[in-house]
């Protein structure tokens, strides 16, 4: 049944990571009546293996509520969103479907990076605010100075935050109240062409390519004609139906209203997340808006650790990028690893998510190279390339200007603090732009810093160095000429591609000789002598020895003329000698992340 517009509000819940999203969703559903005290249960929303293993969300949900009011009947459409940096696309598209946002700030531990990253989006979005101070049952609340620190920092209205505890119920009823007061409902017509926003979708092995839409004008019904805009093609509508949370089907889905559509897509490619989709062949002239295409900061290779394993590895990785479609691959070959693929991520989380949706998914074993980031490169002739593998970077007698891109990036973080995270970026190459203070006690310190210094381990240093109180955001401002130089590996003189990194010239000859110690401690003694050496260019400016295997060929002798041990020593050498030339060296997958770790021995 289509409801009228007016009874209907879109809204998502957006916070830090362990702000209380998921637990509030849950308990939204239970004070509607949408699941019983029997079905409840921590992360209702979050069904993936591994989502619930770690405690995070990492896809957005939506599902349907239906919650009474002064007697009046209202449909709630809630979409949950991830709170980790790396999903913060996940967080934008399902903010274009809503007309609303939840703020949820922690009343233990205030304001947060992400927090504010989340607000200004929603703000960006023209979305209405209702901003939630959650966990107001802990014994640890600050809830005046943290409402005090909502004011300060995003100039929100302290009368106007909300006080609840998700984990128990308490306040959630003002929740409903504030989502029904605050948020607008749903501006479409129905009389109009039907116009849907596509704003994610999932493969299914029986059903093919389920797409979910928020119907923005018209109606969408069950067997009529409809055509994707971007793609131009056109499917017939065989299924409906809204998540309440578990999937219920209808007949038709309204102006405002939320929901899935199986329409017999059988092809990965034809479906873009952003796009439109209307009637056929009578439809909207005009496309939605849509999003930005995301754009991959970090890269590494994927390769199958049997070679029998490429077509399996494709099909996965072309299910998941349905899924994910901030996820990007491409083939690749390597001379160490043969063929395989370089995939495109968010950020290290992201890449180390989709590995293990991988493996456990498709059941697949894979050895992974060291990620790395995007570099512009100008060459003598005034081309501009971008480049993600570090193979591929010219010689340094082509290159002209050698960039790196560069991201602002925000702590927030108790001010006694300071002086380590300062120090931390400055051996990161930053620059110092500003310190706020939000309270006496807390402050946000803003960092320019090359991207390939910050993604591997700047998260965790940060955790060490102010205790767990620390959180940072950040966003890319583009690429800024640097003088970079690509360090290569070469084990036993061969040149192994996959072990290449680009490096600052100031730092190469420290990471050479870093890195060849732990490849040192990670390869294998084999039965003849390994070489490992660390070249800029054809430049060696480290180098270790791996010993070959002996066996004590004189042991026999005793005794006697100490010729006869010396001849054999010498066909002993000779059979070294050959072997090492027929000899190939295996490198295990712990030497391939071995060149991730920069920290200090």
């Amino acid at each position: 049944m289509v409801l009228d517009p007016k009874f209907i509000r879109n809204f998502s819940i957006v916070a830090h990571i362990d702000h209380g999203k998921s637990t509030l969703a849950d308990q939204l559903l239970l004070q509607s009546g949408a699941i019983t005290q029997r079905e409840f249960r921590e992360q209702l929303l979050d069904d993936m293996d591994l989502e619930r293993e770690r405690g995070i969300t990492i896809k957005a949900r939506a599902v349907a509520i239906n919650y009474e009011l002064d007697g009046q009947s209202y449909e709630l459409n809630l979409i949950d969103t991830p709170g980790h940096v790396d999903f913060h696309y996940e967080v934008s598209r399902s903010l274009a479907a809503c007309e609303g946002a939840i703020l949820l700030v922690d009343a233990t531990q205030g304001v947060q990076a992400q927090t504010v990253a989340n607000a200004y989006l929603a703000i960006a979005g023209d979305l209405a605010i209702v901003p939630v101070l959650n966990k107001i049952d802990m014994q640890a609340a600050r809830p005046d100075e943290i409402r005090e620190e909502i004011m300060a920092t995003l100039g929100i209205d302290p009368d106007d935050v909300l006080a609840i505890s998700a984990k128990t119920g308490l306040g959630v009823p003002d929740v409903f109240r504030a989502i029904i007061d605050r948020v607008p409902s749903p501006s479409g017509s129905p009389t109009a062409p039907l116009r849907a926003l596509i704003f994610d979708s999932k493969f299914d092995d029986y059903q093919g390519v389920i797409i979910y839409v928020r119907v923005v004008d018209g109606v969408l019904r069950v067997g009529q004609k409809v055509r994707l805009m971007a793609g131009g093609t056109e499917h017939e509508v065989i299924g409906l139906g809204r998540f309440r949370p578990h999937s219920v089907a209808c007949d038709e889905l309204g102006v405002g209203q939320v929901g899935y559509v199986h329409a017999n897509i059988k092809k990965l490619a034809d479906v873009n997340i952003g796009d439109t989709l209307t009637e056929s062949p009578r439809g909207a002239q005009v496309a939605l808006p849509g999003y930005q295409e995301p754009v991959p900061v970090v890269f590494c290779g994927l390769f199958p650790a049997t070679h029998n394993q490429f077509e399996d590895l494709r099909t996965a990785l072309q299910k998941l990028a349905l899924n994910d479609s901030s996820f990007s691959f491409e083939p690749e070959t390597s001379d160490a690893l043969g063929f395989g693929f370089r995939c495109g991520f968010l950020g290290m989380l992201h890449m180390e998510i989709v590995q293990q949706r991988l493996e456990r998914e498709s059941n697949l074993a894979l050895v992974q190279t060291a990620p790395n980031v995007t570099y512009e490169i100008l060459d003598k002739r005034g081309e501009t390339t971008h480049v993600s593998n570090p193979t591929r970077i010219p010689d340094a007698g082509d290159i002209e200007e050698f960039r790196e891109p560069v991201a602002k990036v925000s702590f927030i973080l108790p001010s006694d603090s300071i002086g380590a995270i300062m120090q931390l970026c400055e051996d990161r190459r930053g620059t110092y732009l500003k310190t706020e203070y939000m309270t006496p006690t807390r402050a946000i310190l803003t960092y320019e810093l090359p991207l390939a210094e910050m993604i591997y381990d700047l998260y965790d240093k940060l955790k060490s160095a102010t205790r767990g109180y620390g959180t940072m955001d950040y966003e890319l401002i583009g690429y800024r000429a640097s003088d970079l130089c690509r360090l290569d590996i070469l084990v036993a003189g061969s040149k192994v591609d996959a072990l290449s990194i680009v490096v600052h010239r100031a730092h190469a000859d420290r990471r050479g000789r870093k890195l060849v110690r732990k490849l040192r401690a990670e390869i294998d003694r084999h039965q003849f002598e390994v070489a490992i050496q660390a070249a800029i260019g054809t430049r060696v400016v480290a180098r270790e020895t791996i010993s070959a295997l002996r066996k004590n060929v004189t042991a026999k002798c005793y005794g006697g003329d100490i010729s006869r041990k010396r001849k054999l020593l010498e066909k002993q050498k000779e059979g070294k000698k050959r072997m090492k030339q027929i000899g190939n060296v295996e490198i295990s997958q712990e030497a391939f992340l071995s060149v991730l770790d920069d920290g200090e021995e």
